[in-house]
């Protein structure tokens, strides 16, 4: 059912899509927009030569209508999505059809199951960014490792966590390790902050590694430390 907020989207979209005669190369979501499976392939349909997509959250959207659109944007090459349970039939549909894509960024928890993910559709993948979130170190190694093209890799504000065998509990990373820094000094940047001393890895600490954007500044989610990705 719709709400009146959808039909005011629906209506600005119409506007803003018809003036731009199909010429958007970028298209930005706000962080609390919740668009939905109608709306997105409006959006679509209206926007094929698109080559950069912030869409950060998209609870409303189900698998067909994320699919449809994606197959619409050959010329997609950055992404910036939420974190989400099944990734493989995301990054499967990004590998089909948008043979460009080179940067993506995901705003939530990377576990071993994305990670896996990335290596196996998007095997190109250049830029990647993880902020302010947990990483496991075995996920960290898994990137590194099977990301063979990736050229920047930012991990900023994250909580690094190292998986011992049970009974023993997670083991936080105060700093990185020789193994991970060995393994990415093949990179061109490799961007990290574990300072106690930082407000953001004190946040992120604080929200357990699940960053709750609506406690902090406006627009903060939008930050980040690779040029191309921050808004």
């Amino acid at each position: 059912m719709w709400t009146q907020s959808d039909k005011t989207l629906t209506c600005l979209l119409k506007i803003c899509l018809n003036l731009s005669c199909g010429n958007i190369l970028t298209l930005i979501f706000h962080y609390n927009l919740y668009v939905c499976n109608d709306q997105l392939t409006y959006t679509a349909e209206r926007c094929p030569r698109l080559k950069r997509l912030v869409m950060p959250a998209w609870n409303r959207i189900e698998k067909t209508g994320i699919c449809r659109a994606i197959r619409m944007w050959e010329d997609l090459e950055s992404l910036m999505m939420p974190s989400i349970v099944n990734p493989p039939f995301v990054m499967e549909e990004i590998a089909m059809s948008c043979k460009i894509f080179a940067e993506l960024k995901i705003l939530g928890p990377c576990d071993m199951l994305f990670a896996s993910t990335l290596v196996s559709f998007l095997p190109n993948l250049k830029v990647l960014s993880v902020r302010c979130t947990v990483l496991s170190k075995s996920v960290l190694v898994t990137i590194l490792d099977g990301l063979k093209k990736l050229e920047v890799l930012n991990i900023s504000n994250c909580i690094v966590i190292e998986d011992l065998p049970p009974p023993a509990p997670k083991k936080i990373l105060t700093e990185l390790d020789e193994l991970i820094l060995e393994k990415a000094s093949r990179l061109c940047k490799f961007l990290t902050c574990m300072s106690d001393s930082c407000i953001m890895c004190q946040r992120t600490r604080n929200d357990e590694g699940l960053m709750r954007w609506y406690k902090y500044e406006e627009g903060l989610w939008k930050v980040d430390e690779v040029r191309s990705l921050a808004i």
